[in-house]
């Protein structure tokens, strides 16, 4: 194994977690750049030791330079680093946006740095929970031919496997994750707070084990695992399910009426429900977005059934 001095810029959640994971590994963090206080806690959690520092020093004193800030941030901050100098030939520069790939470490190529795009599809608490999650964990890889060792080499010392994201599908695959994470725990969470207005005492531990099925169902079987009222066409179950949602838990209404059209619409498709029954789900739904706020309205509605391509 090639040992790295490596900097970090950006000790996030992410940064400082990859850093103490790849300082197990066996290279050495040099330096790590983080303006907050959260940012230096975890510093001082995760790298102890490790000397906290300004952005061109860090990256002027390691040999890989881990870039971790937020996607927005990311080509300001390579442009700066190499603008100033502190990004040099032969040196390796590797960020872990998912939305971005290669063009956006541009700057540091033209100056002759070798460049590697690395994000983790995992969700991170920025504290050592997060390290034995990494064991198996994908990383969706952008790099060149000569750099693809290199990227494979990195994400074995953090315990992952490679996934090559083609440049051009790199904003394509960080949408699959955030839909399917990033919305899950807001959808789980807005169920939650309806089970807490039923009068459910512990909300988690009522949809756990539903919630773990489902997943493991829908995780194995796509579409095939769907059950629940639209599949089966139970339209006087949805209706008074937003009449409900609509008295007592209305901040849910809007992603409850989102996901019901989506699951209607794939339901039709796949020929589980007649159309028939389709029609009269769909005028449920029409009725509930009555009660939502005009500008939603237009946006969840489909254009139809029968229009969606799988």
């Amino acid at each position: 194994m090639t040992k790295h001095h490596i900097g970090v810029v950006g000790a996030g959640r992410v940064g400082a977690v990859l850093a103490a994971a790849l300082r197990a590994a066996g290279h050495d963090v040099v330096a790590a750049a983080g303006e907050s206080d959260a940012s230096r806690g975890r510093i001082a959690a995760l790298l102890p030791g490790v000397r906290s520092a300004k952005p061109t020093d860090v990256a002027r004193a390691c040999d890989l330079l881990l870039l971790t800030v937020p996607d927005d941030m990311l080509s300001n901050v390579v442009t700066m680093l190499a603008a100033s100098g502190a990004i040099r030939e032969g040196q390796v520069v590797v960020h872990t946006s998912g939305r971005h790939g290669l063009a956006v470490l541009e700057p540091a190529r033209a100056v002759g740095a070798r460049t590697v795009a690395m994000h983790p599809a995992m969700t991170f608490t920025g504290t050592d929970v997060d390290l034995p999650r990494l064991a198996g964990c994908v990383f969706g890889v952008t790099a060149d031919e000569a750099d693809r060792a290199l990227a494979e080499s990195l994400v074995a010392d953090l315990g992952g496997r490679a996934m090559w994201v083609p440049e051009d599908r790199r904003t394509l695959y960080h949408a699959g994750l955030a839909h399917g994470a990033n919305h899950l725990v807001t959808l789980v969470a807005e169920a939650m707070e309806i089970l807490s207005a039923a009068g459910a005492e512990d909300p988690a531990a009522t949809l756990r084990p539903l919630l773990t099925a489902a997943l493991d169902n829908s995780l194995a079987h796509g579409d095939a695992a769907l059950t629940g009222p639209i599949v089966r066409g139970d339209v006087e179950t949805v209706r008074a399910h937003v009449a409900d949602l609509v008295a007592d838990a209305p901040q849910t209404l809007p992603s409850y009426v989102a996901m019901a059209h989506a699951t209607l619409d794939r339901a039709v498709t796949d020929g589980r429900l007649l159309p028939i029954r389709a029609s009269a789900m769909l005028r449920v739904l029409a009725a509930a977005e009555a009660h939502l706020p005009s500008g939603l309205v237009t946006g969840l509605r489909p254009s139809s059934t029968s229009d969606r391509r799988r």
